[in-house]
């Protein structure tokens, strides 16, 4: 049985069961439950799921998950495609923390796409500083990059980004 990957994308108001309700639907239908990234953000449930279906069973899927809406949840449903080959990549996991301020996700990304990394995961957030009571914006990344020397890139191009940047940056497991 040909098996597809299917990309979800849901959002709406958090509740308890949400991950349940979406789990039971996708194994209903024979599928297996591949990677996903969740969260609550701002009193929303927002999550991104890869399943693997048999491609017989997509088009019962989708209707399925058409169902949550009734419920307040957002679902898209996205082909997964077959990524091609990719030139051999070091993997980097870089954590960056400094003072929060606008623009400083743009600043950091262009940094990071000038030295040819692509973020194949990144997750953020702001709190207080814990001595000086300033908003701190942190950063994890996973990163894949071209070079052999693009650990000492980056760094160099994060630390010109001003002076209160902590980077660290080390290979990912």
């Amino acid at each position: 049985m040909t098996q597809s990957s299917l990309i979800l994308t849901l959002i709406g108001p958090d509740r308890p069961g949400l991950v349940r309700m979406l789990a039971e639907l996708v194994a209903e239908r024979g599928g297996s439950w591949l990677e996903s990234r969740m969260a609550r953000l701002a009193g929303q449930f927002a999550g991104i799921v890869e399943v693997g279906i048999p491609a017989t069973e997509i088009e019962g899927l989708a209707a399925a998950l058409e169902g949550l809406q009734e419920q307040g949840l957002h679902v898209t449903v996205q082909a997964g495609a077959d990524a091609p080959a990719a030139a051999a990549q070091a993997m980097l996991l870089l954590e960056v923390v400094g003072n929060d301020r606008p623009g400083i996700v743009r600043d950091f990304t262009r940094a990071l796409w000038a030295c040819g990394a692509n973020i194949e995961e990144l997750t953020t957030d702001v709190r207080s500083g814990s001595f000086s009571g300033e908003t701190l914006f942190r950063a994890v990344a996973r990163l894949s990059v071209p070079a052999a020397d693009a650990a000492r890139l980056i760094r160099g191009a994060l630390e010109n980004l001003g002076n209160e940047l902590m980077v660290d940056i080390k290979p990912a497991e």
